[in-house]
């Protein structure tokens, strides 16, 4: 039974801590900073104080501020917290400080000090940022804390809503071996409950973040054959997580009736869903991503965003760290873990995910209908260290402490959140395809192109490279990695203009040679996705058949099938598909087989997949797979040893945990290998709808008014 008494306990409490961890940590800044000092213990307590009450002051007043976006909220953020240190450090009695640049030193200790402290407790910097916000939703829909003894939530007038997570690239195995290590409490409470049912669905070639999350958000995946594509249209290459090529390929499949649409949110996803509030979204970056008020929060709270900072740092040595563990242990597959990676992981798990973090929680508070977020974290880790690797399985826990902290927000907001996680596709592990071969598959291609035999003596050619030694390559799978990074710099920047729609950091910061601007075609476009490759022949008007290519290029087919990293060549062959292999040939449209069938060791949506994907209108010419082995590990056609978008091992099997109340009736289920799943992106989108209508999800419902 609730006792009506214990929840102001437990605010006061918090409060208390609060001003506690904040005194301890201004006292160590300031004693070690020569310009300042402190004449007493309770001199700290008052300038605590002072900086906490000021906060509450002055937040509603940046609010109105930061109306100019979110390069205004960062400014005014910043401003805002230097300002209360300096007030508080110079008005305080019993503290007696220098110039500006003390203040600003004690500002930057005093985060590290919080910091490290947080850290030593078990307090998460996102459960610091969003206290006060969870406080004041619960005061206002009268939930108490659920430290206090009471319940969590009274749904009796509560409205319904929606909060989708979407877990990048954690496949439905893996969430698996993360529950039974105990590295996912959270949902493990879920499904042991029996609040929660988790399976699996089938996500579809390309298995990539662009084409599934077009098809869960959307409902379509026929604009994406891959991650990125030449265009014969455009005479360019169409790089999906560049803002302007996401935004046109959105452009083309949306009707204006999204997953989201009808007052829904997105927060740091690659396409909207029709959303109204567009927050760190890819397709919306070049006109700006989300008004600035809704930054404020993260920005402004005081040493918050000093502390998301110095985690940052922090992440980017602990890569360093793991990286070289990797090298010293010979951990085989391995690629190389330096260059720009250790900061684009520090930038996207720390940063970027307390700004989520943060963003979501206020959008629930408020009282959105539907919300959709994207965690990049596990993606990114396990396509360097392996999608089982320690680190990798690590980052699972950290997103799943994210949804512990979602789920008491949605408690205390005043809609009843129903809370979907369903990842986008899942990873496999393997040697690259030049750690086997010893060439890139562009090396390679343009090689076999070269040679006048059709039988060039491929393996003559080849070159032994130990799999933890080969050079790393810039790929596909880098660009993708810095998409979520690239949305943010687009919305801080205040308006749209000159480089809109641009890669702006990266290892291939927006040069539009490299996209193609039609001045320049080349012969030969090969890109690979994952396992997934592809080539055009970029100054043809349109597809060649496998013929064509034979009769203008006669080593080239044959020197791909021989090749030991690939599996499967796929041409078009009049009206039919043809898929080939070292032992034989399969018509993808009859069925028939010459030989050995080439499809085996890939299951029974081998077929449908790649005849699918190989008549999109902007498919290779030639589609490839990579071989694949009897534990389900390929080759990727990039330089990274955790891959997906083609078939073979984990990365087909996404997941999909969702309210036990939400059924996935039989017959929208198809068979995958003697197992009933959904298949395909567009399937979970429509499941994903008739769940949303069922529970009556619409933007007629009261919002919250708690102030962010």
């Amino acid at each position: 039974m609730t006792r009506p008494w214990t929840d102001p306990i437990v605010r006061v409490r918090g409060a208390l801590w609060s001003l506690m961890s904040t005194a301890a940590g201004l006292g160590l800044a300031i004693w070690l900073v020569p310009g300042v000092a402190a004449d007493a213990p309770w001199a700290l307590l008052v300038a605590a104080l002072a900086v906490g009450v000021g906060d509450a002051l002055l937040r509603p007043l940046l609010q109105r501020f930061a109306r100019t976006g979110v390069l205004g909220a960062l400014v005014a953020g910043v401003a805002a917290q230097v300002t209360l240190v300096w007030a508080a450090l110079t008005w305080a009695p019993g503290i007696r400080s220098g110039s500006w640049a003390d203040v600003l030193a004690v500002l930057v200790l005093a985060a590290v000090v919080m910091a490290v402290g947080h850290w030593l407790v078990g307090v998460q910097d996102n459960v610091y940022v969003l206290g006060d916000l969870l406080q004041r939703a619960r005061r206002q829909v009268g939930v108490p804390d659920p430290r206090s003894g009471g319940d969590l939530t009274d749904d009796a007038e509560r409205p319904a809503g929606l909060l989708l997570v979407v877990l990048d690239g954690v496949a439905r195995p893996t969430l698996d071996h993360a529950v039974q290590a105990g590295l996912a409490p959270t949902l493990a409470r879920w499904l042991a409950s029996g609040s929660h049912r988790v399976e699996s669905w089938w996500a579809c070639v390309p298995a990539t973040t662009p084409a599934s999350t077009l098809g869960l958000l959307h409902g379509t995946t026929a604009q994406v054959p891959a991650f990125r594509w030449w265009s014969r249209e455009e005479r360019r290459m169409v790089v999906s997580n560049r803002p302007d090529d996401a935004a046109a390929v959105e452009a083309r499949a949306s009707d204006g009736r999204g997953l989201l649409a009808g007052g829904g949110v997105a927060v740091a996803t690659m396409f909207s869903g029709d959303a109204e509030v567009n927050l760190l979204v890819t397709s919306r970056a070049s006109s700006g991503l989300g008004p600035g008020q809704m930054f404020v929060r993260f920005f402004s709270s005081p040493f918050v965003l000093g502390r998301a900072v110095v985690g940052t740092v922090a992440e980017a040595l602990k890569e360093l760290y793991q990286g070289w563990q990797q090298a010293a242990r010979g951990v085989r597959p391995r690629v190389s873990r330096r260059g720009w990676y250790p900061v684009l992981r520090a930038v996207s798990n720390v940063l970027l995910r307390d700004l989520t973090t943060s963003l979501v929680a206020e959008q629930l508070v408020r009282g959105a209908p539907a919300v959709c977020v994207e965690l990049v974290d596990y993606d990114e880790i396990a396509h360097h260290a392996g999608p089982l690797r320690p680190e990798s399985l690590r980052a699972l826990e950290g997103l799943d402490r994210v949804l512990g902290l979602w789920e008491q927000v949605a408690a205390a907001s005043p809609r009843r959140y129903e809370i979907v996680v369903v990842s986008d596709h899942g990873q496999s592990l393997g040697a690259t395809f030049e750690q086997v071969v010893g060439r890139s598959l562009e090396d390679e291609v343009r090689r076999l192109m070269a040679s006048p035999d059709p039988d060039p003596g491929h393996r003559r050619g080849m070159r032994s490279v130990a799999p933890g030694s080969g050079r790393r390559r810039t790929g596909d799978a880098e660009t993708e990695a810095w998409g979520p990074a690239n949305a943010a710099l687009h919305a801080l920047r205040p308006t749209a203009g000159d480089g809109a729609g641009r890669m702006l950091v990266g290892p291939h910061a927006d040069d539009r040679s490299r996209a193609g601007d039609g001045t320049a075609v080349p012969e030969v476009a090969v890109v690979g996705s994952g396992n997934l490759g592809m080539v055009w022949f970029c100054r043809e008007p349109g597809p060649l058949d496998g013929a064509d290519v034979a009769a203008r290029w006669p080593a080239l087919l044959p020197g791909l099938v021989a090749n030991p990293a690939v599996g499967v060549v796929v041409v078009r062959e009049g009206d039919d598909v043809a898929a080939h292999g070292a032992g034989g040939t399969r018509s993808l449209v009859t069925g028939r087989v010459d030989g050995v069938d080439p499809l085996a060791a890939y299951g029974a949506r081998a077929a449908p997949d790649l005849l699918r994907v190989s008549r999109l209108p902007d498919a290779g010419d030639v589609v490839l797979l990579s071989s694949v082995d009897a534990t389900g590990g390929v080759h990727a056609f990039e330089g990274l040893v955790g891959s997906h978008g083609g078939l073979g091992g984990a990365q087909n099997e996404a997941l999909l945990v969702h309210p036990a109340g939400l059924v996935v009736p039989g017959e929208d289920r198809a068979d995958v290998d003697g197992r009933r799943m959904l298949v395909g992106a567009e399937a979970v989108h429509r499941r994903l709808l008739a769940w949303r209508a069922e529970l009556d999800v619409r933007d007629d419902a009261r919002r919250g008014s708690v102030e962010p």
